[in-house]
């Protein structure tokens, strides 16, 4: 009664907003139990599946969404209740599962339709990865309802992990043909055929979405994101250390560089105002004395005219050994001889 009034109200106006086309929707049975195993896109995925089909379609979800104290974790779990979500406590991964199983097992032994996301979480990044074989495969073969892959299509466009606000547009969903896995009945603890039978109900998932595949589970493809962007945060803050540690080093070397430049011109104008001032007051007495010379060193010619040691009355240089008029000296004799003959 609730889920349909739930449905009424949110899948009319749902499937008046974005009118999303289906495909396949015949292979959908009138009644009995079964499958939907979808790809997960988007935290639409739950409210376009249900709003198209004309059956109750009961999904597990964590079970926060049904714990939250308060009115507003009241109103929350009321709203996941009535639209046919299932309660799982996800804190430890072997309960976790095990819950799922048990949830989907009661749900299907009612006759009704069960769906379920064979990746676990939402796609990180829009691609298909590796079903986890826990839940799909051991509800299919306990019960032997038939599973019917499903494709979302551009609902993670919709409302993308982290949006509030859609946009409007349409999405699309492609509803395979039932698998029947009934020959591997009785099997559901053998681990190679749970892992067979979730990987081919993957790649009918795939052939129906065109997605990429991507052979690791979308919790680890999350993890690694997370640390990527985590280290790419590290790696950008790091960056942003040596760049501001570069900066302040050119600031000191400009400081000091400017500091070196005014010592330097300070120095400069305060030889030039020493130069100046000794200007304006003259040569000081020393070297007004300096200029001058010592006294006896300007021998002059009776005429005036300066001469140096060496030099005759009349410039002329002569050597020591010639006489006044410039003749060479010569012994005692030559010098008595040259008396005799004057």
């Amino acid at each position: 009664m609730f889920y349909g009034t739930m449905k009424v109200a949110i899948g009319g106006p749902l499937k008046l907003a974005f009118r999303p086309w289906v495909k396949g929707l015949e292979n959908i049975p009138a009644e009995g139990p079964a499958i939907l195993a979808s790809n997960h896109l988007s935290f639409s995925d739950s409210f376009f599946l249900p709003a198209v089909l004309d059956r109750k379609v009961t999904f597990i979800a964590k079970a926060e969404y049904f714990t939250t104290p308060g009115v507003k974790g009241r109103l929350t779990a009321a709203f996941f209740k009535g639209v046919g979500q299932l309660p799982v406590d996800r804190s430890g991964a072997r309960g976790a599962g095990e819950a799922a199983v048990k949830s989907g097992i009661e749900v299907l032994e009612r006759g009704e339709l069960f769906g379920i996301y064979p990746e676990g979480t939402r796609s990180p990044d829009g691609r298909l990865y590796r079903g986890k074989p826990g839940g799909l495969a051991r509800v299919a073969l306990a019960t032997g309802a038939p599973v019917i892959p499903v494709a979302m299509i551009d609902t993670e466009k919709i409302q993308p992990p982290g949006k509030v606000v859609p946009k409007l547009m349409r999405p699309g969903i492609r509803i395979g043909r039932p698998l029947d896995f009934s020959r591997y009945q009785g099997m559901e603890h053998d681990r190679f055929v749970l892992r067979a039978v979730t990987d081919e109900v993957m790649y009918e998932i795939m052939k129906l979405s065109g997605q990429e595949y991507v052979d690791m589970y979308a919790t680890a493809a999350k993890r690694q994101l997370t640390e990527a962007a985590k280290a790419e945060k590290e790696a950008e803050k790091a960056e942003k250390a040596a760049a501001a540690a570069m900066e302040k080093a050119e600031k000191a070397q400009a400081q000091k560089e400017r500091a070196e430049r005014e010592a330097a011109e300070a120095n400069r104008r305060e030889v030039q105002a020493e130069e100046e001032a000794h200007a304006a007051a003259g040569p000081s007495r020393d070297e007004r004395q300096a200029g001058a010379g010592p006294a006896g060193d300007d021998k002059r010619t009776p005429a005036g005219s300066s001469r140096d040691d060496g030099q005759d009355e009349n410039g002329r240089t002569r050597d020591d050994g010639q006489d006044e008029n410039g003749r060479t000296r010569g012994d005692d004799g030559r010098a008595e001889e040259e008396r005799t003959a004057e």
